[in-house]
């Protein structure tokens, strides 16, 4: 038996996570589960902010739900993919402070090259809209999951697995920084310390990047830290003169229908291919931005965004 089947064998018969790993994840998201999110509840209540709507909140549910099931049933192929992979790995020797760090920072950098990636091609664009199209925000919106992204997800780690992280770290220091990207689903907090707002992704930052205002379109891309978007242009700043409206630019019809939810950008997709247009065009609908057309008739991020400061020139 090839030595790389072994390591899948034992990883697959084994506990996907050490003692340590499982304890600092449990330790870190039970208390949103429990504390954090019937806090907020609570509190928006009381203050009358409705944050939440038992409508969405459920559909946030269902959509966690959904998202863990496929991924628990590919979790054993993703993690041998990347085992399969890293019998290639460069022999590079760091120390374990040196290696974790080094982790985290090219894991939070290959998320937002993921991130980008379903944000600028339709087709993966089908996929991660689901996370986008509730009209409200709070924590739970953080567990609005994109169901399909489990098909794919795990392709982005196989630069870390070639670089010699292990393949169940890459694993658990995503499950690590998906724990913090939850907690940024929040209108509770607004800025935070100057220093903190420039590193580390925030609150405020996410809640730019959840907004339908064409300004706010397909910025702040990042997971944990927000210098990859300060970095490559994608980053924006949350303006007291233009409150974030959540949601599409296109309100979706029959928002909370369980299969409709997770399906509409596929059938979105569908009916422009049907369009009398060349090959070509047919291909843009694919893998062109959202909202690309071959004949005008719908506007992408970059447009809407190029509109909006033309009529703030004018003003």
């Amino acid at each position: 038996m090839q030595e790389w089947i072994r390591h899948i064998w034992e990883a697959l018969t084994s506990s996907v996570f050490s003692m340590w790993q499982k304890q600092l994840l449990m330790l870190l998201s039970v208390p949103i589960y429990a504390i954090l999110i019937p806090l907020e509840i609570i509190l928006s209540n009381y203050r009358r902010q409705k944050f939440y709507g038992w409508k969405e909140t459920l559909m946030n549910v269902y959509l966690n739900i959904v998202n863990a099931g496929i991924d628990l049933l590919l979790r054993s192929f993703a993690l041998g993919v990347l085992i399969y992979m890293s019998q290639y790995k460069l022999n590079l020797h760091w120390s374990p402070v040196v290696y974790w760090v080094l982790l985290f920072l090219c894991e939070d950098f290959l998320f937002w090259v993921e991130h980008y990636v379903d944000h600028s091609v339709r087709l993966f664009w089908a996929v991660h809209v689901t996370h986008h199209s509730s009209e409200e925000y709070n924590l739970s919106t953080g567990f609005r999951s994109s169901v399909f992204m489990p098909f794919y997800r795990y392709l982005y780690f196989i630069p870390l697995a070639l670089l010699g992280f292990a393949p169940i770290d890459i694993l658990f220091m995503y499950a690590l920084t998906q724990t913090y990207g939850i907690l940024v689903h929040t209108q509770s907090i607004k800025k935070l310390p100057r220093w903190i707002e420039f590193i580390f992704v925030t609150p405020s930052h996410h809640r730019v990047h959840h907004a339908s205002n064409a300004p706010y379109l397909d910025k702040n891309m990042g997971m944990a830290l927000i210098i990859w978007d300060r970095i490559f242009g994608t980053f924006a700043e949350e303006m007291d003169e233009e409150p974030p409206h959540y949601g599409l630019t296109t309100p979706l019809e029959n928002q909370h229908h369980p299969v409709h939810i997770i399906t509409h950008e596929w059938k979105n997709i569908a009916t422009d291919l049907k369009k009398k247009a060349p090959l070509k065009a047919k291909l843009g609908y694919i893998f062109m931005p959202p909202g690309w057309s071959h004949d005008g008739s719908k506007k992408t991020s970059r447009q809407l965004r190029k509109e909006w400061r033309e009529q703030q020139g004018k003003s």
